[in-house]
């Protein structure tokens, strides 16, 4: 299956329905909990690089309806450590939603904070993150915004990059098809997932997209990251 590198998710769109945008980032955190991997995440690569002595901070770009970057500090926070998860997202419609789950959220905003911007303007104030991390975004970006995201997380990142994404294939197109049908009508969850397999790479793809010290990975059937470290990290 070759990759639909010039299909677009309708919730990219300015335009689209809002209420069926809003019914779909209330969506998010079931979806990303059974199809995206973060709680495994956290634990085999986030939380081995946080610090423990001093606070602790993990940057989410394109952070979407904010359920990653809330369950993120929630569990540092149940880990003992002192830990502050910033989201960022251009879009207001994202930012406004992430703002409201993060009040409902009771961490705080000493543990967790929503930021309209871009990872550009980050890199311009002189920002640093122990952890950055994206989800479900590399497939929304053309091969220009692909670089500036990558060259701004090793240039926010004092630590570790992790880019999680879906992995294109013809059998998660089926699966995940089937399990969202029920949700057709309500959201923008199942088209635009099936648009963003469809848009997704293949880690020997991505491969070729990555610049020195990156490196492309399978990570469960269904998915890939691209991986960072910084010169102090084991594997880098």
């Amino acid at each position: 299956m070759e990759r639909a590198a010039n299909a677009r998710e309708e919730m990219d769109r300015t335009d689209c329905d809002p209420l069926l945008l809003e019914r779909t980032y209330k969506q998010f955190p079931l979806v990303n909990w059974f199809v995206s991997g973060w709680r495994g995440i956290y634990k085999t690569l986030i939380r081995p690089a946080l610090p423990r002595d001093r606070k602790a901070t993990i940057l989410d770009i394109g952070c979407g309806g904010g359920d990653i970057t809330i369950n993120l500090a929630r569990w540092a926070t149940k880990d003992g450590f002192d830990v502050r998860v910033q989201g960022i997202d251009p879009d207001a419609r994202a930012h406004d939603f992430a703002v409201r789950a993060a009040d409902a959220s009771g961490l705080g905003r000493s543990r967790v904070l929503f930021r309209r911007a871009l990872s550009s303007e980050l890199v311009a104030e002189g920002q640093m993150f122990d952890v950055v991390v994206s989800n479900h975004l590399l497939h929304h970006l053309s091969p220009a915004e692909l670089a500036g995201l990558l060259a701004d997380s090793s240039r926010l990142s004092s630590s570790l990059s992790i880019h999680n994404d879906i992995r294109r294939s013809r059998t998660a197109l089926f699966l995940f098809g089937a399990a969202t049908l029920p949700l057709a009508r309500t959201s923008l969850t199942r088209r635009d997932g099936l648009t963003s397999i469809r848009r997704s790479y293949l880690p020997e793809e991505l491969e070729q997209l990555l610049p020195p010290r990156w490196k492309a990975q399978p990570a469960g059937l269904f998915r890939l990251q691209a991986l960072y470290r910084s010169g102090n990290q084991p594997g880098a």
